[in-house]
């Protein structure tokens, strides 16, 4: 039976799920609207597509390694409750498992890429979202691989609210590269250290700290030494190496780093949702026009 316009136009308003999807339902279904219908169901698509437009900035940041591959992910759903739900935890893990496994260069090319049981990524996730029933989507991945002689460190904050990945080398000790990872959760810092920082953003700094200094009052002549002094203050706030050590205040992190005979290569830090608009929920007034329907 020949597909037409009106439809896949029609199908697409019963499910909400995209046009290609509704096309190809309706081509494997012969043009059977209710097999259609129950086709992007089973698919996860239709329950999937309704919820696009919700907004989920909650949900789990994983940090997994295997050999001399890690990865660090972030997948987001709507409500903090669900990101505690085993089936989405078990989903974080299976993602995180693949992208070692895989290394896609995009969360695009990762959606694409084949499962299991002849589904896709973006389909295992969208099976997910009819059976949790909230919106649930990657948002973000990194995959780190190290050398023989470095560690991976992996530390996971309240349950997976932050996740930090740092790769520590000369040395394979992961409870060294493990304190580094949670320096790095509780402190949040910018860059390992100031070679890091562009010139461009040391002269901005620079100049604000001089006209603050001037704004002050302070005599011209002791403003210079009095903003490097500040600018040192500054790379202590953005710079891992610079910053006092959590576990022990006297120490900073590159010298405690050091006297083990290690360096800090790298670090990634995710917090769940961040820079993501979040929904402010009132539980009361849903639970109101719910009970009004």
């Amino acid at each position: 039976m020949a597909v037409t316009a009106s439809m896949v136009k029609e199908l697409r308003e019963k499910t909400g799920a995209g046009m290609m999807d509704c096309k190809k339902a309706l081509t494997e279904t012969n043009g059977d609207m209710e097999k259609a219908v129950d086709f992007l169901r089973e698919k996860g698509i239709a329950s999937a597509a309704k919820k696009a437009d919700r907004v989920a900035a909650e949900g789990l940041a994983l940090v997994k390694s295997e050999g001399n591959k890690a990865v660090i992910v972030e997948v987001n759903s709507e409500t903090d409750f669900v990101a505690k739900n085993e089936n989405f935890q078990k989903l974080v893990g299976d993602l995180a498992s693949h992208l070692i496994s895989n290394t896609p260069a995009s969360v695009e090319e990762a959606l694409e890429q084949p499962f299991a049981d002849g589904q896709s990524v973006q389909e295992y996730i969208n099976a997910s979202i009819a059976k949790i029933g909230e919106k649930i989507s990657l948002r973000r991945f990194e995959v780190v691989e190290k050398e023989d002689g470095d560690a991976f460190g992996e530390y996971l904050h309240m349950g997976g609210r932050i996740g930090v990945l740092s790769v520590v080398g000369g040395s394979t000790d992961a409870e060294l590269a493990k304190d580094v990872a949670m320096h790095v959760a509780a402190i949040n810092p910018t860059y390992v250290s100031r070679d890091e920082v562009s010139q461009e953003e040391v002269e901005r700094e620079r100049e604000v700290l001089t006209q603050q200094a001037l704004n002050e009052g302070k005599p011209a002549n002791i403003v210079e030494k009095m903003v490097e002094g500040r600018l040192s203050k500054y790379f202590e706030q953005v710079c891992l190496l610079d910053q006092p050590f959590v576990k022990d205040g006297d120490q900073k992190v590159g010298k405690y780093v050091q006297n083990k005979g290690a360096s800090v290569k790298s670090f990634i830090r995710y917090e769940v949702g961040e820079g993501m608009e979040k929904r402010e929920d009132n539980f009361a007034e849903e639970v109101m026009s719910q009970v009004k329907k």
